[in-house]
C-alpha cells in the first residue's frame, strides 16, 4: 500500500541527501520519479545536497496544484512511480493535502523531507499539516550536534553570529554562511533558549539582547 512518509529534522542533518539516494536506488530499479522542491538553498529548480549532490526538481510555486501537475504529466505520456518532495516545510497546507490525494487516488509513494520548526520554534504549516496527515513519520538518524556536542534539536537564524528572534519565517540561508550575512545554525534547545551560539560562546559571553531582523 502507498504512503505519505514525512522524514524531519534539523538542518545539516542530511535530508536532502536521503532524498537523493531514494531517487538513486529506486532509479536502479527501473521506476522514475517527479522530485518537487521549494526554495533550495541550490536555487530554483534544483534539490541539494551539503556533500555536493545536485539535482533537477520541479520547483513548487504558490499557486500549483502539485496534484494536477502530476495529473498533467502523466496525461502527456509521462512516468512517475513516486514522488519526492523537498523542502516540504515551505510547502502550503493545501499543497500537503495535494500530496496525500497523489497517494490515495493515484497509488503512488511520497516521501517528503523537511524541518519541523522555525528558527522560533514555531511549527511551519507545512511540516504541521505533514503531521496531521502522514502515515508514516521518520526522524533522521543522522544527528546534527550543536557546538556543545550535545544533539542538535532546533535551527537559530544568526545575524554577524548573534542570535535573532524576530523576523520573516521564511528567510533562505544556510549552514556556515559568513558571519556578516544572515545564516542559520543548529543548537540544542539549552543554547537554543539561552541564545548562545557557537560565535558568543567562543567570545565567553552570552547574547545580551536578541537582535530583532525583519528581512523578507
Amino acid at each position: 500500500m502507498s504512503e505519505l512518509v514525512f522524514f524531519s529534522g534539523t538542518m545539516d542533518c542530511g535530508k536532502s541527501t536521503l532524498a537523493l539516494q531514494i531517487t538513486h536506488n529506486r532509479s536502479a530499479r527501473g521506476l522514475e520519479g517527479v522530485i518537487f522542491t521549494r526554495q533550495d538553498r541550490a536555487g530554483e529548480g534544483k534539490i541539494s545536497s551539503r556533500l555536493g549532490l545536485v539535482a533537477d526538481a520541479v520547483e513548487v510555486t504558490d499557486s500549483m496544484d502539485v496534484y494536477a501537475y502530476l495529473v498533467g504529466e502523466l496525461s502527456a505520456g509521462g512516468k512517475a512511480d513516486y514522488v519526492i518532495a523537498d523542502e516540504a516545510q515551505f510547502l502550503a497546507p493545501a499543497q500537503i493535502d495535494q500530496l496525500a490525494r497523489i497517494v490515495d487516488d493515484l497509488d503512488m509513494d511520497v516521501f517528503a523531507f523537511g524541518i519541523t520548526t522555525d528558527f522560533r520554534t514555531k511549527l511551519f504549516p507545512g511540516s504541521q499539516r505533514l503531521i496531521e496527515l502522514a502515515d508514516r513519520l521518520e526522524q533522521l538518524q543522522v544527528e546534527a550536534l550543536c557546538w556543545c556536542g550535545a544533539r542538535a534539536t532546533h535551527n537559530a537564524r544568526t545575524v554577524g553570529g548573534v542570535m535573532v528572534v524576530e523576523g520573516e519565517q521564511v528567510v533562505v540561508g544556510d549552514v556556515n554562511r559568513p558571519a556578516e550575512q544572515i545564516g542559520y545554525e543548529v543548537l540544542c534547545r539549552r543554547h537554543h533558549r539561552r541564545h548562545m551560539t557557537s560565535a558568543t560562546a567562543h567570545a565567553g559571553t552570552l547574547s545580551p539582547d536578541v537582535l530583532p531582523v525583519n528581512h523578507a
